[in-house]
């Protein structure tokens, strides 16, 4: 359900490859959510760093819109960047999974070029 990928790299510079995997590999970041900011806008403290980047790949998007509009609930789809023992963790859930949840199978190819898309990002901002 959750794919994880672990870099020595720092949060900045996760989130710095991150943003340049997601555009070489044809989508687009849609929106940046710094949780830490956030939280502490509403008067809550929280000191760990989470950035949420919502990521989509509209062809992709139109394709699984035009199928079942409901999909649109579980869209973008979203990469996290935390840290966890000292180390940055890329995670996002797989798409393979949320999609199974609307009971439509057409759209499994879709789902799992996506995904593989998405994990390729992620590798890719890890090591690159």
């Amino acid at each position: 359900m959750l794919v994880k990928v672990s870099t020595d790299k720092s949060m900045s510079d996760a989130a710095s490859a991150l943003q340049a995997a997601v555009q070489a590999n044809h989508f687009g970041v849609m929106q940046v959510h710094d949780l830490k900011e956030t939280i502490l806008e509403k008067g809550v403290e929280f000191e760990r760093v989470c950035l949420i980047f919502e990521v989509c790949q509209p062809q992709q998007a139109k394709k699984v819109l035009d199928q079942n509009m409901s999909v649109s609930t579980a869209l973008p789809c979203r990469i996290s960047i935390y840290e966890e023992n000292g180390k940055a963790i890329l995670a996002t859930l797989k798409p393979t999974t949320l999609l199974a949840m609307f009971n439509t199978p057409r759209l499994e190819g879709v789902a799992r070029e996506v995904e593989d898309t998405i994990v390729t990002i992620m590798k890719e901002a890890a090591s690159g």
